[in-house]
């Protein structure tokens, strides 16, 4: 069974406008939000408005789509579809997420242009059906490409990255409305876990049912697909492995997103500056995993890949009030937002800065710059004085 068109609904944006606002927690739409749409203004919290971040595309029941040809017609419904799904999940995530929300409009007011997402990244629990397939389908059906995987034997975790369709390269866009980004799943080796931890997160995504199936709903709702967890159940799991006990309670919400530095048009367009600027502004960043050499290893937190050319950081993740099935509220660490700078390939050195495009730089991924990214939503980066 394919998702439906709620995502295009008025009343479903309103539902996630309202809803995102909540701790993560099984949520109940009504009836109404699978109304045909009528709007599509979304806004975030403080009355801090993401139109320019998020701007409105067409729907799938545009004028547009309907006076095109045939083909026309279903290849631009569906990308609407597609990026209308994405917007939901953008918006979920963006409302959950001060910090994220707060530094893209501080990136937004000094670099008054588009800006870009490197890659979107979704966790997973690697058992039932409920790892990495359960929300790539949504991507391939899409048109992307699955490409290499990443193994983190440490952290019992495996990982596969997804690129997006050559044909799809927006412009004029921010965020989800901009060049469709890069896509990072990652799940955990559950099989790997003790006996205890397995047994826990068996329970709930047995009790899950077919919840699998709507990994790409879930995500856009902000909702869990399995019942709210016992608090000493989460503890038990953050005692073993804290990616297990976020994925328990945040599910198949986006766990970050990534801003292509290289893309943006002011100084920011540097991580190293990036990274200062928003350091400067009271934001609190990863510190954990590789420095660069001439960075004062007290004060810098980009990750670098071996051949140098891809940089990494990211702050430190949110974290929210979440109301347990015991009645526990308690704080649960939520998403952070992360910067890449993709460097140009050796043998394109020779290009004028005009003629560099995405296909020019650095792709893929790192195995030891990812490692370090996961610590984003660890309890020793929460806790660490800024």
């Amino acid at each position: 069974m394919k998702l439906s068109a709620v995502f295009s609904s008025s009343c479903y944006s309103s539902a996630i406008a309202k809803n995102a606002l909540q701790p993560p927690s099984l949520i109940t739409l009504p009836a109404s939000a699978f109304l045909p749409p009528l709007s599509r203004k979304l806004s975030c919290r403080h009355g801090v408005s993401y139109n320019r971040l998020s701007f409105r595309g067409n729907s799938s029941f545009s004028s547009t789509a309907v006076s095109s040809s045939k083909s026309d017609s279903q290849s631009q419904g569906s990308e609407s579809f597609f990026r209308d799904t994405l917007r939901s999940m953008e918006t979920v995530y963006l409302n959950r997420n001060p910090t994220a929300k707060s530094i893209l409009e501080l990136v937004s007011s000094v670099d008054d242009e588009q800006i870009c997402y490197d890659h979107l990244a979704f966790r997973t629990f690697g058992v039932n059906g409920y790892g990495i397939n359960s929300l790539a389908s949504l991507f391939l059906d899409y048109g992307y490409t699955q490409k290499e995987e990443l193994r983190f034997p440490a952290k019992k975790l495996k990982a596969l990255w997804f690129s997006p369709p050559n044909s799809s390269s927006q412009d004029g866009g921010s965020g989800v409305n901009g060049p469709l980004p890069r896509v990072f799943i990652s799940e955990l080796l559950v099989d790997q876990l003790s006996p205890r931890a397995q047994e826990i997160i068996r329970k709930y995504t047995k009790k899950s049912g077919s919840g699998n199936k709507y990994a790409a709903l879930a995500s856009a709702l902000g909702s869990l697909t399995w019942e709210k967890p016992l608090y000493s159940e989460f503890q038990q799991l953050a005692g073993e492995s804290e990616y297990s006990a976020w994925t328990l309670v945040n599910g198949y919400a986006l766990n970050h997103v990534t801003i292509s530095t290289h893309r943006l048009k002011s100084n920011l367009r540097n991580i190293k500056s990036l990274n200062e600027f928003i350091k400067k502004n009271g934001f609190k960043l990863n510190s954990d995993g590789g420095v660069l050499k001439e960075f004062n290893a007290s004060t810098s937190s980009i990750s670098v890949s071996p051949d140098g050319l891809l940089l990494q950081s990211s702050t430190v993740a949110d974290s929210m009030p979440f109301s347990f099935s015991d009645g526990v509220v308690e704080s649960v660490p939520c998403s952070y937002i992360e910067f890449a700078e993709r460097l140009v390939l050796p043998q394109y050195k020779n290009l004028s800065e005009s003629e560099i495009k995405e296909s020019h730089r650095r792709d893929g991924f790192e195995v030891g710059n990812a490692d370090k990214i996961f610590e984003s939503t660890s309890k020793e980066q929460l806790t660490r004085r800024a």
